[in-house]
C-alpha cells in the first residue's frame, strides 16, 4: 500500500539520547512502544532539521527555517528524502504509522495474553531458572520480620532492571508475601513512560509471566472504563506491550504466589507534565476522582493489595544534567527523597505531589504518577520503609536512578 507524506510532518512521540558513537556524539532515537522496531543514529545536523518536524511547516518551511539557523544550504529534494526514510521507519505522525499501530493493536488484542516482553533479557524465561535467579537476589540478606496479611494493603516496588534494583525487590516482596498471598484482587498501577499527560490506560489482555498467566479482572477493568469514558481508557492501550513496569512488579509477585493467582487490574499512568509545571491540579482532576471512586467501588468487599510499581530520581548527566552527581549530590538526594518518602509513610498523597510540583519535578520522579494515584486510591494509610537505593544509570557512576520499597497499612 503507497502511503503519503504528511504535508506538515510532525514526529512522534520518542525517546531520545545523546551517545558516543564512532568518535562522535550522534542522536539515538528509539520508539519505546516498539511499533518502530528499529532505532536510529542521528547526525547533529540532522537532529536539528528533525526538531523542525513539528507539524506546523511543509517541507518549504522547514527548508527555510533550517537554513536560517544554520546558514547551511539544503534542498527541498534532501528533507523529502529523509522524510521519506523517517515515515518508512514509523517515526513520523503519518497514516503509514497510523495503520501499523492499527495492525500491533490488534494483534496485540487478538493474542491470547500479553506475553512477557522482557523475558530473555532482564530476567530467564525458563520458569526454574528465573525462580532460582530471583532467590540469588536473597542470599546474604537477613529477612526482614513477616508483616501480618490484614495490615498490608499496599506496596511500592521498583520497576529499574532486577541486576540493579534486585535485593530491593526481594526485600520488599518478601515482606509482603502473607499479603500477596491473601489477595483476591491486585491493582497495580505503572509508569506508563511514553503516556500522555494525565492518561489512564487500562487493559483486557491477561498478563503473562514464565510461571504463567495472571488473569486480568475484566468485571473491574470495564467499570473503570465506563467512569473514565471507553475510548480514553483505551486510547493508548498499545503501551501496555512493550512497557516494563507493571511487567516487572508482576513477576516478582508472581513468584511470591506461584498456586493459584489473584486477579489484577494493569493501570497505566501516564506524564504528571501538566501538573508538576502548575497548569492543573490532580486533586482537582475529574478523570481521576473518576478512575478512583470507580476502583474503589469495583474491589469492595474484596480482599485487595494495590501496588505502585516505581522508581524515584532520575539524575546526572544521562538525564540531562549539567554535571555528575558527587558524594555531596547524592547525601542531598537521598535527604530530598527522604522527605518524599516521609509523606508517602504518612499518606499524604497532596503533600507527596505538592513537594514535586514545588521543585517542577527537576529530579524527574518517574513513578510520581502511579504513587500519588495509589495513595488516593487507599485512603488513609500509613507506611514502612523496607528500603531504599541509589542505582548507577551511566558507566561512569555519575548518573542515578533512586528506588525504594514502601509498605502501606
Amino acid at each position: 500500500m503507497e502511503f503519503p507524506l504528511p504535508e506538515r510532518p510532525r514526529l512522534r512521540p520518542l525517546e531520545f539520547k545523546w551517545i558516543s558513537h564512532g568518535g562522535q556524539q550522534l542522536l539515538l532515537m528509539r520508539d519505546p512502544t516498539g511499533i518502530a522496531p528499529d532505532p536510529a543514529l542521528i547526525p547533529p545536523a540532522v537532529a536539528l532539521l528533525l526538531g523542525l518536524c513539528d507539524g506546523e511547516r511543509d517541507i518549504s518551511g522547514i527548508r527555510a527555517a533550517f537554513e536560517l539557523r544554520t546558514g547551511q544550504p539544503v534542498t527541498t529534494d534532501q528533507i523529502a528524502d529523509l522524510l521519506a526514510q523517517l515515515d518508512a521507519a514509523l517515526f513520523l505522525d503519518s497514516p503509514r504509522f497510523h495503520a501499523a499501530h492499527e495492525q500491533a493493536l490488534a494483534e496485540y488484542r487478538g493474542a491470547a495474553f500479553r506475553p512477557p516482553a522482557l523475558a530473555g533479557r532482564v530476567y530467564p524465561a525458563e520458569p526454574s531458572r528465573l525462580l532460582a535467579a530471583l532467590a540469588d537476589y536473597r542470599d546474604g540478606r537477613t529477612p526482614g520480620p513477616v508483616t501480618s496479611a490484614r495490615d498490608v494493603r499496599g506496596v511500592i516496588s521498583p520497576h529499574i532492571d532486577y541486576q540493579r534494583g534486585g535485593p530491593l525487590y526481594a526485600a520488599t516482596w518478601d515482606r509482603a508475601a502473607p499479603a500477596v498471598e491473601a489477595a483476591e484482587i491486585v491493582v497495580v498501577f505503572g509508569t506508563d513512560h511514553c503516556g500522555g499527560p494525565g492518561q489512564i490506560t487500562l487493559t483486557r489482555q491477561n498478563y503473562a509471566t514464565p510461571l504463567g498467566i495472571l488473569p486480568t479482572a475484566l468485571d473491574i477493568v470495564e467499570e473503570v472504563a465506563a467512569a473514565i469514558g471507553p475510548e480514553e481508557a483505551f486510547a493508548e492501550e498499545i503501551h501496555h506491550r512493550n512497557e516494563h513496569s507493571v511487567e516487572l512488579a508482576l513477576v516478582w509477585l508472581h513468584s511470591v504466589r506461584t498456586s493459584v493467582p489473584p486477579r489484577v487490574v494493569p493501570i497505566l499512568c501516564g506524564s504528571f507534565f501538566p501538573y508538576t509545571a502548575g497548569e492543573a491540579d490532580p486533586e482537582t482532576d475529574e478523570r481521576f476522582a473518576r478512575t478512583i471512586e470507580a476502583l474503589q467501588r469495583a474491589t469492595a468487599g474484596h480482599r485487595v493489595l494495590a501496588v505502585a510499581a516505581a522508581d524515584l530520581a532520575h539524575v546526572g548527566p544521562a538525564f540531562g544534567d549539567q554535571r555528575p552527581y558527587g558524594e555531596d549530590d547524592r547525601r542531598q538526594l537521598a535527604a530530598h527523597d527522604d522527605a518524599l518518602l516521609a509523606a508517602i509513610c504518612a499518606g499524604d498523597a497532596r503533600g507527596f505531589f505538592t513537594q514535586l510540583r514545588a521543585e517542577q519535578d527537576a529530579r524527574r520522579i518517574c513513578g510520581l504518577p502511579p504513587i500519588y494515584l495509589l495513595l488516593r486510591f487507599l485512603g488513609p494509610c500509613t507506611g514502612e520503609v523496607v528500603g531504599y537505593d541509589q542505582c548507577p544509570a551511566d558507566p561512569e557512576g555519575g548518573s542515578l536512578v533512586s528506588i525504594s520499597g514502601v509498605l502501606l497499612r
